[in-house]
């Protein structure tokens, strides 16, 4: 993948803050009509995002707005010591994104490795937050196999299918500019 300039970085950086902020949980501006993009936002940060200091920005980024509130008395469900199962579910959706900005090309066939990262990268971070939560969460009396299988059945095609909608629409967004610059330097050559 051809090397985003600094200020690239930013503007791509900021994008996915800006996503994140407007659609995790009922925090500050909620957009109720966009699905949760925190998944997306970690996959896209390790593809275009090189600083390795991003990965702990933004984990420190979600956790102030999950907390805040927790803090502030208002209670969350999903708070107890199964929490910190995020840092390698986001972390696994972040590190397939870096294999895949590795393999990028500019081509048809890098659907492939990105089609397989982004499932691999799901399939891991749902594994991790839900599993994490389901087993060590205190939340569920009897926890088993059988009963996660089937919560894992009826939850993570939606979850997976955020993550696809997300993902791809920065693919086509980023086919676009490449196809812009390409016409771009063909009309100044």
């Amino acid at each position: 993948m051809l090397p985003l300039t600094s200020r690239q970085q930013f503007t791509v950086g900021s994008v996915l803050a800006l996503l994140l902020v407007a659609t995790r949980g009922q925090h500050f501006a909620t957009l109720h009509s966009l699905p949760g993009a925190s998944w997306a936002v970690f996959f896209l940060a390790g593809v275009y995002l090189r600083p390795a200091w991003i990965l702990p920005a933004l984990l420190a980024g979600v956790a102030a707005m999950d907390l805040t509130p927790w803090f502030l008395g208002e209670g969350q469900f999903c708070i107890t010591t199964a929490y910190a199962f995020l840092l390698p579910a986001y972390g696994s959706l972040w590190l397939a994104g870096r294999w895949y900005a590795a393999r990028h090309r500019p081509a048809f066939s890098t659907l492939l490795p990105l089609g397989l990262s982004v499932f691999l990268g799901g399939a891991a971070c749902e594994l991790f937050s839900s599993g994490g939560f389901y087993f060590f969460s205190g939340r569920f009396a009897e926890p088993g196999m059988l009963e996660f299988a089937a919560r894992e059945a009826k939850y993570f095609p939606s979850y997976l299918g955020s993550l696809v909608f997300y993902v791809g629409s920065a693919a086509l967004v980023h086919a676009a500019l490449a196809a812009i610059g390409r016409s771009h330097a063909a009309t100044d050559a």
